[in-house]
């Protein structure tokens, strides 16, 4: 008998559960309109005295039972017409099965009003039921019996009601708590894809642009030294050859983030401060000659600070050697400090880098580099992008010509609260107190005729070293 008992209980379980998933695809007016019908005709139906004497009671019936069709509609109206209606039963003296809908109407009310009209529902069916057990209940001596078996249905549907509602509210913070979540996450998506993009196209920008200038400009001397001094143009296409083969490089470290079979992405240093005099010397080996000041230790410096400072001087020297005039020189000043990064690239050129009006680049929020305001170009990707990446930082960049001519471009990485920079630093004789330059690093190396046509007469010297970094 057992085994029979649990062998057929899934099977008796299949209806409940189909009826069960039924209900919940059933339209609520309908299931209202039922649950009123039913509970007409079920206490009409056990109530015998409904068809024998004046349509009274059945007019109490229905006045109880149907109000329950709009009881999701108006919960608290739809209980306060049933109320009514117990209340004119009450005066009336006529006992009804009916009453329970007071209960489904407490029911609505606790499910889907607030807790205070909950309470006063509750308390009016309490007073219903004193009166109701005083004048029913008390002559056969039951009237303590009575109100507290009544009270005690009522408390419990109510509390019933309360846990849904709470219940439900649960659900629903819970469902808008997802979906904006997923708002959230593919927003934040979106915004990284957005970064990456914009990192990679300045990457992108910083690499193409810096080696190719070098690279064009390596090749005009190479043309006009091919007749004159065969050799000295041999060395240039070297160092075409190194250039785009650094060029490379760069790009497949940048983008190896994207790639996890890129293998130069690893082998390969990110640039920083200390690549500072590979990058000078190719910008020499250019036709550009330029000095190279760093003072204080980089070494604490991140990696990522280091990276920006590179790409700044490198986009300010890659401008430089595009716009400036034949004869022009450079000069990097380097400062590093536990709080901040300041960099100053300027140039002796006479004329502009760029043509048309300047456009004038406030300062970044930040640290401010002290010293003179500047403006940047009013075309090109540099400047902005150079103040994309000083934003990072919450620095100050400026950007613009000097009063006595040349070009000046200005920067502070802030890495940490109170930064500590030195004073802005002045004209080309009056350098940021730093070490000396190393050896061929200096303005005073010696004079490559193959660059000649770079650098224009009375240049002075411009070194030529043996390879890209």
């Amino acid at each position: 008998m057992q085994w029979g008992l649990t062998v057929l209980r899934p099977y008796a379980a299949r209806p409940v559960r189909a009826l069960l998933r039924a209900g919940a695809r059933f339209p609520p007016i309908a299931f209202d309109v039922l649950l009123a019908a039913a509970v007409l005709l079920g206490s009409a139906g056990l109530t015998s005295e409904v068809y024998q004497g004046p349509p009274g009671p059945l007019v109490l019936h229905a006045a109880l039972a149907l109000p329950l069709v709009w009881r999701r509609r108006a919960p608290m109206t739809v209980f306060c017409a049933v109320a009514a209606a117990a209340f004119a039963q009450w005066l009336a003296d006529v006992r009804l099965l009916t009453d329970v809908a007071l209960l489904v109407a407490l029911y609505t009310v606790a499910t889907r009003s607030s807790r205070l009209r909950a309470l006063v529902a509750w308390a009016v069916l309490e007073l219903g039921i004193v009166l109701a057990s005083a004048r029913w209940a008390a002559p056969d001596g039951g009237f303590l019996r009575s109100v507290v078996f009544l009270s005690a249905v009522a408390a419990a549907v109510a509390a019933t009601g309360t846990n849904t509602r709470t219940r439900r509210a649960y659900l629903a913070s819970l469902e808008d708590r997802a979906v904006r979540l997923e708002r959230e996450r593919d927003q934040r998506a979106r915004l990284a894809a957005a970064d990456e993009r914009a990192r990679i196209a300045r990457e992108m920008h910083d690499i193409v642009t810096h080696n190719l200038s070098v690279m064009v400009a390596l090749a005009d001397g190479a043309v006009f030294a091919q007749h004159r001094s065969p050799d000295r143009a041999t060395a240039a296409m070297r160092q075409i050859s190194g250039t785009g083969r650094q060029a490379l490089t760069d790009m497949r470290r940048s983008l190896g983030v994207l790639r996890a079979d890129e293998p130069d992405a690893l082998r390969h240093p990110v640039p920083g401060i200390a690549q500072l005099d590979a990058l000078v010397g190719r910008m020499r080996a250019a036709g550009l000659p330029t000095r190279l000041r760093v003072s204080g230790d980089h070494a604490p410096v991140p990696a990522a600070a280091q990276l920006t400072a590179y790409r700044l001087v490198q986009e300010a020297l890659t401008n430089t050697l595009k716009h400036a005039p034949p004869g022009t020189r450079a000069e990097v000043r380097v400062h590093c400090s536990p709080a901040a990064v300041a960099l100053d690239v300027t140039d002796d050129g006479r004329a502009g880098h760029a043509p048309g009006p300047p456009l004038s680049s406030p300062p970044l929020p930040g640290p401010s580099f002290s010293g003179p305001s500047f403006s940047g170009p009013s075309s090109g990707h540099g400047i902005p992008g150079m103040r994309e990446r000083v934003a990072a930082y919450g620095g100050s960049l400026g950007a613009g010509p000097l009063p006595g001519g040349g070009w000046r471009v200005s920067a502070t990485l802030a890495l940490g609260p109170g930064a500590d920079l030195v004073p802005g630093p002045g004209p080309a004789s009056d350098p940021v107190p730093g070490p000396d330059p190393a050896p061929g690093t200096g303005a005073g190396a010696g004079p490559d005729p193959v660059l000649a046509s770079r650098a224009g007469p009375g240049t002075g010297p411009v070194p030529v070293e043996g390879g890209a970094a």
